[in-house]
């Protein structure tokens, strides 16, 4: 089996186990038990996340004065808009931020003079040899004072959904004191905040939301990134797909929990009300970043989204439905965080034919390769 299919089958797996508490279960009486068993209720679409090519984009929604939608743009494809085809699509379209996975220099190009707000990644290829102090002054110099300030550099992400039992585990760190240090050095550091994304997988118990916590061996590698970012005022970075829990257990995991359509609480946690999924897994992980000493750390949903199809679930109508209700609910805060707007990205801008195993992930897009909209009732301005 290939490393997709690995953590595909480790994702439906533990989702199948969170799906029949959820479905079965109250909060009452049920949290001792859960809190020895229950991994992470969401695993990250690594398969998505691990392109070095990658970007994505944040669209200017209707959120008032609060944070802006995200929607990741993959590159994995052989028909999509050039750089600054889709620089231009953003501006058309009011886009006020975008992220992008490594420094792709025609990308930086595109973006000089247009004000875009960026978020800029380290690959995780990269990340041994930043852990030199030289290398990541002449990484920030390069790619970053270079650019500066004709590109708006935002947060620098460095490393993408490294695990804590991968090699690079040890480097992500160093790394990012490094790039912290040289964006210092070079009169930057208040202006550009470090962080790096990480995979719900980290969770070692996320039901109920209020126990939510690392484990042992993530807890290792995770708190002293807390610890860095609750110091610099960096935000973590977190993948959320309620589209996976409810593939992998659509007997007990209620679809209308996953969508945002539920008419009423579908599980109390303490005081707490949940209606969606979305909610109580960000929900969690604050609790876990609480107990690793984060309290302060806020949470960027870096990547979420439904595809139009390739399972049963995956219909245009559910997508429609998820990314609608999704940016109308951001704004509102979760249970845990009521009124605090959410920054999330949506997954994503374009459908990229040559991605896979599963059909379903060629078709994640918002929009089809020639740029027109796949859901007409979503706005982003």
């Amino acid at each position: 089996m290939d490393f997709l299919s690995v953590n595909r089958t480790l994702m439906i797996a533990t989702y199948l186990f969170l799906g029949f508490f959820i479905a079965n279960h109250t909060i009452t009486g049920s949290i001792s038990l859960l809190s020895n068993h229950l991994l992470s209720f969401v695993f990250a679409r690594n398969c998505c996340r691990k392109h070095i090519t990658s970007k994505s984009f944040i669209f200017e929604c209707d959120l008032g004065a609060t944070k802006p939608i995200g929607v990741c743009n993959g590159r994995i494809a052989d028909n999509l808009p050039s750089e600054q085809d889709v620089v231009s699509f953003y501006t058309s379209n009011g886009i006020g931020k975008m992220r992008i996975y490594d420094p792709n220099q025609a990308t930086l190009q595109a973006l000089r003079g247009t004000n875009i707000e960026l978020i800029l990644g380290v690959p995780n290829g990269d990340l041994q040899s930043l852990t030199t102090p030289s290398t990541a002054n002449y990484w920030v110099q390069n790619n970053i004072v270079a650019f500066s300030p004709a590109v708006n550099f935002r947060y620098i992400a460095v490393g993408n959904e490294v695990e804590p039992s991968d090699p690079a585990s040890q480097y992500v760190l160093p790394a990012m004191q490094n790039i912290y240090n040289a964006l210092a050095s070079a009169n930057l550091g208040g202006e550009i905040k470090v962080s790096t994304s990480v995979s719900a997988s980290l969770l070692a118990q996320s039901y109920p939301p209020s126990a939510g916590s690392f484990g042992a061996t993530s807890s290792t590698y995770i708190t002293p990134i807390v610890s860095f970012l609750a110091t610099t005022g960096a935000p973590l970075l977190v993948n959320v797909y309620p589209y996976f829990a409810y593939i992998g257990d659509p007997q007990n995991i209620r679809l209308d929990f996953a969508l945002f359509t539920a008419q009423g609480t579908v599980f109390q946690d303490g005081a707490l009300a949940y209606q969606n999924l979305f909610d109580a897994i960000v929900d969690a992980f604050y609790s876990a970043l609480e107990a690793a000493g984060g309290a302060n750390v806020e949470i960027v949903v870096s990547e979420t989204g439904w595809p139009s199809t390739g399972e049963a679930a995956a219909t245009v109508d559910n997508a429609s439905t998820y990314y609608k209700n999704l940016i109308n609910h951001v704004n509102d805060g979760t249970p845990k965080k009521p009124g605090k707007a959410m920054e999330t990205y949506l997954f994503a801008m374009f459908d990229e034919d040559q991605k896979g195993p599963a059909e379903t992930e060629r078709h994640f897009g918002l929009f089809s390769p020639d740029k027109q909209p796949k859901y007409n009732n979503i706005s982003f301005s």
